[in-house]
């Protein structure tokens, strides 16, 4: 676990640092075979279970006041299988230690987020994606996952084992068990061209389709009190390798997204009226750069500026329309954001409870800096989503509950259906999980 999301004197807290829990006790087991114990133990005494991983939703959903089970040893590969183009790794591995290990053998995952600090099966859990025309979130390039249930039992999912508990605990929400060990789908590493350039809002809205349909990974970001958007495309390259250089990478990815935004950001939460003016100059800081290197030094990067976020997944045909209302809000309201509003799209997915399932995506994300009140903000914009049928991420702020899932997700009963089998007495249940799936 990482040290953000760890806290003193067993309490713990979440990376954003606005969810904290205090657990009657915890455990770092060693195996597969001490965390069945751990959780029988549980159960005779009484005590809810939660897995947590790096603490990077801001959600309570990993929140407990019984058992909490840290991932810390759970790591590492377990075998790759080449003929069958997998890998099984321990649930506690983190993005960038399974990232770095598969470009060592030559291999890599076909999609992925942002950033690389999350464990693997937290990620999972909550839904984590990137972008993509044609390749969908993390939890849709699991071809298996090993699931510890409520008796403590461990079950094997697959599509051919256990299909249906399969169909649903690859975005699980730790609502079925403890993952213990995932398998995905991986392929040779290739190489990725990144191109990043400047556009105006109203250019990028107007061509979103062709863009989309053009790029096999297209993501943009906005900047609100402007008219101005940075935009991203990644497409599979033949090469030559050519990353971006040392220099210019601390200066673009360090000194100007992370340190230089810091900067940005105390000092509009200090004077809120200066941020129309700091986002037209940050708006213009990002210059155009075209760079090829392996995957996941494309798709991801550093992010040291905390914050916390919402984000919802509309119809991808509904983006434009649901991006230009939360413009015309922003702009005549007297909200000052300092933070750029994130646009990535998915294409449908089979998981009972993906963003994504069953419908191509897009995926707004609003975010505020840490420690400035989000809540006006927050309300604003999730009225604008819920009115195109938004479905928020499972880790980041919403005010959701059963009775709206019940209604935005076909499958949703199917999902609870199971959670009644596998975890009658909820021994995995929380707060946030009786909010959204209901008791």
């Amino acid at each position: 676990m990482s040290s953000t999301a760890s806290g003193k004197s067993g309490t713990w807290r979440n990376w954003a640092g606005n969810v904290t829990a205090r657990p009657v006790r915890d455990v770092t087991p060693a195996s597969v075979e001490e965390l069945s114990a751990a959780v029988r133990q549980a159960a005779e005494d009484g005590l809810r279970v939660k897995a947590v991983g790096a603490g990077h939703s801001f959600t309570a959903v990993a929140a407990t006041d019984g058992l909490l089970i840290r991932p810390d040893l759970l790591t590492g590969i377990r075998k790759i299988d080449r003929a069958a183009g997998t890998v099984t790794v321990e649930a506690g591995t983190t993005l960038k230690r399974l990232n770095v290990a598969l470009a060592r053998e030559g291999l890599s995952l076909t999609n992925m987020g942002d950033i690389m600090e999350q464990t693997v099966s937290g990620a999972t859990s909550t839904g984590t994606h990137g972008t993509g025309r044609d390749s969908a979130s993390i939890a849709a390039q699991i071809t298996a996952l090993e699931l510890v249930t409520a008796d403590g039992s461990v079950l094997a999912c697959s599509e051919k084992e256990n299909p249906d508990v399969f169909a649903a605990a690859r975005i699980g929400l730790g609502a079925l068990g403890v993952v213990t060990a995932i398998t995905f789908s991986v392929e040779p590493l290739f190489l990725l061209t990144a191109r990043e350039e400047p556009m105006t809002f109203d250019e990028v809205t107007s061509t979103f389709d062709e863009l989309h349909a053009e790029n096999e990974h297209f993501e943009f970001y906005w900047f609100p009190h402007t008219g101005n958007c940075h935009t991203k495309r990644n497409n599979r390259s033949a090469g030559p390798e050519k990353p971006v250089g040392r220099i210019s990478g601390l200066f673009e990815d360090e000194f100007l997204s992370n340190g230089l935004f810091q900067v940005a950001n105390s000092l509009g939460r200090a004077v809120p009226a200066t941020i129309p003016a700091i986002a037209k100059i940050s708006s213009r800081a990002l210059s155009a750069r075209t760079y090829t290197d392996i995957p996941y030094k494309v798709f991801t990067s550093p992010r040291r500026v905390r914050f916390t976020e919402m984000e919802y997944a509309v119809p991808r045909a509904a983006l434009v329309e649901t991006l230009r209302e939360l413009k015309a809000m922003i702009d005549r309201s007297p909200l000052r954001i300092s933070f750029p509003v994130e646009v990535r799209t998915a294409p449908a997915d089979d998981i009972t409870l993906s963003t994504a399932s069953d419908r191509d995506s897009a995926y707004i994300a609003v975010h505020m800096y840490k420690g400035t009140p989000h809540r006006a903000y927050f309300t604003a914009a999730e009225r604008i989503f819920l009115a195109h049928e938004g479905r928020p991420h499972w880790g980041k702020l919403h005010t959701r509950e059963a009775e709206y899932f019940a209604g935005i997700y076909p499958r949703f009963g199917e999902f609870t259906a199971l959670r009644d089998r596998l975890d009658p007495d909820r021994r995995f249940g929380n707060d946030y999980l009786r909010r959204v799936l209901g008791t």
